[in-house]
């Protein structure tokens, strides 16, 4: 696409999610470092990949559900905002054990770190520590059972559930059953 087509569609990729964008990075090619000069400054950055336009804000729990629908994928919507779940042995992190640190695919805010990660076996990415002050807790009375639902304390997103004395051989008896659509992992 010409370098004046491209910086219309990011325009309106910007005007559509009621936010602004601003050039990140040195590695960005010519024509798209361009194109973000025509954008004004905000407290929301994106990043232009090959094929779209990735978040990279620190969103928090005021962003409205409008903006939430235009920033998420479909799958990070009804899994984040919805509540949803990603059917088991289907997330890329379920047998992903890398150094680094896990964070909300909605805001950024980090969650787990790598070293508290382990197989359970479940089917979803499992942890039996979060990173302090990072997640909240509530109780979900869904499907006809009792359980605690674990959501991101900054933007909200639902992240999965955590279960107490299963057996797993961990320092807390902990397992925080996590989708791994609600989490980006960053390594170290």
């Amino acid at each position: 696409a010409s370098q004046a087509s491209f910086a219309r569609k990011v325009l309106e990729l910007a005007m559509s999610c009621s936010v602004s964008v601003r050039r990140i990075g040195t590695s960005i090619a010519q024509t798209r470092r361009t194109a973000f000069r025509a954008v004004p400054q905000a407290p929301i950055t994106r990043k232009l990949t090959s094929s779209r336009v990735v978040c990279m804000a620190k969103l928090d729990r005021s962003t409205s559900e409008e903006d939430w629908k235009k920033l998420l994928s479909p799958q990070e919507y009804q899994i984040l905002r919805l509540k949803g779940t990603e059917p088991p042995g289907s997330g890329k992190y379920n047998k992903f054990y890398e150094d680094g640190t896990y964070k909300c695919a909605g805001c950024g805010n980090p969650l787990y770190k790598s070293e508290h990660k382990f197989n359970s076996g479940c089917g979803w990415p499992a942890f039996y520590d979060e990173i302090p002050g990072s997640i909240e807790r509530h109780e979900d009375i869904s499907f006809g059972m009792k359980r605690v639902e674990i959501t991101c304390k900054n933007c909200g997103g639902h992240l999965g559930h955590v279960f107490e004395g299963e057996g797993f051989p961990t320092p807390t008896n902990l397992r925080h059953c996590v989708n791994s659509v609600s989490v980006k992992f960053e390594p170290k």
